[in-house]
């Protein structure tokens, strides 16, 4: 068989993260959440179910919320990527993660990366004014302690002004 016609098994693909352009060369089945873990060293996404179950490795595609873990790297060529990292600092954090900071939306921490990106994603979502209209549109995102009720009441407040 010609080894010419296979084909490759890795490629190089570029992504803007934190708002520079990064290439990276990575084997086709990369997932996005294992580019920005392994390859660009973005470690505040979360590995969580790995299967798109729990939302810890939530993060924005070109602006829309997405489980970094179910999006294959090499679609993303060329796409915008925005993760935890890209939100705010310490010293200037985002309204979402100062919420999430005053209402205690949080307990262990690991799914808060996720919970955040998708809270921030819901902004700019169709989304009634009901905590429950919340806790659906957040539904992807599991929290193991059962923060819940602080998660709604932190989006809630940022929702409000």
């Amino acid at each position: 068989m010609d080894t010419q016609t296979l084909p490759a098994s890795s490629i190089t693909i570029e992504v803007t993260a934190r708002g520079i352009p990064r290439q990276a060369d990575i084997d086709i089945r990369t997932s996005l959440l294992d580019l920005l873990r392994e390859h660009l060293e973005l470690t505040g996404t979360k590995k969580g179910c790995d299967h798109g179950q729990c939302g810890a490795c939530t993060v924005h595609l070109n602006g829309r919320r997405v489980n970094a873990c179910l999006c294959l790297a090499a679609t993303c060529d060329g796409a915008e990527v925005t993760t935890i990292e890209g939100l705010g600092t310490p010293d200037a954090m985002h309204p979402m993660q100062a919420a999430f900071v005053e209402f205690d939306g949080y307990q262990c921490g690991y799914c808060t990366a996720g919970q955040i990106m998708s809270g921030v994603a819901l902004l700019n979502e169709p989304c009634g004014p009901a905590n429950s209209d919340v806790r659906e549109a957040m539904s992807g995102n599991i929290c193991r302690c059962g923060a819940y009720s602080n998660i709604v009441a932190a989006i809630q407040h940022v929702r409000k002004g």
